[in-house]
């Protein structure tokens, strides 16, 4: 007898009976609610993807706008480089330009035929159409002989013993400096005096 209840029981639920001494209203419990969660569900990974798409697109604007402002730099880069190479070229050419006279000048006192003191003299005008350049170009040279001593503007090689001299002041001059409007361009390279009375004293 269990057997065949068993086999009843079986068919009646296959057919969409309820079990004997169950409900057909238990019987069919939870399944809306089950497809309610299955709903929500569905529902929140759709809002999920949407939203990984949204950062996806979001990222791949950043992505290109970076490379976009990457090579726009480097293309100002290389720019402001090609326009200072320019303007040292310009530069550079300007004052080149400017001593070739001196140039020509040396060469023809080189192939003069004349006197020693000729020479001299071609020298010294030479020299003075070289100041004149550094003049225009505003090179100044730095005070040296009976200046007093400035370490910010003088290079000292060594002390010469002079009377006629204040102490610590410039007696001779090795190298002339020069100076650029307020930038040193080189120190001038002196011999200071060294004035044994003022010493003593």
């Amino acid at each position: 007898m269990p057997e065949q209840e068993t086999e009843l029981r079986a068919q009646e639920a296959a057919e969409g009976v309820a079990p004997e001494g169950v409900s057909a209203a238990a019987a069919g419990a939870g399944l809306p609610g089950e497809e309610e969660e299955v709903t929500v569900r569905r529902a929140d990974l759709e809002k999920q993807k949407a939203e990984l798409e949204q950062l996806k697109t979001e990222r791949d604007q950043l992505l290109d706008r970076l490379a976009r402002l990457q090579a726009e730099f480097e293309n100002a880069r290389k720019r402001a480089e090609r326009e200072r190479q320019e303007f040292r070229d310009y530069a550079v050419g300007n004052v080149v330009e400017q001593f070739l006279p001196v140039l020509d000048n040396f060469e023809l006192a080189l192939k003069a035929t004349g006197s020693a003191e000729q020479l001299r003299s071609g020298v010294e005008l030479i020299v003075k159409q070289m100041e004149e350049i550094l003049r225009q170009l505003q090179v100044q040279a730095v005070p040296a002989v009976g200046a007093e001593f400035d370490p910010r503007h003088h290079e000292a090689l060594g002390t010469v013993e002079r009377e006629d001299l204040p102490d610590q002041h410039v007696a001779e001059e090795v190298r002339r400096g020069y100076k650029l409007r307020d930038r040193l361009l080189r120190p001038a390279l002196v011999r200071v005096a060294s004035n044994p009375k003022q010493t003593s004293e």
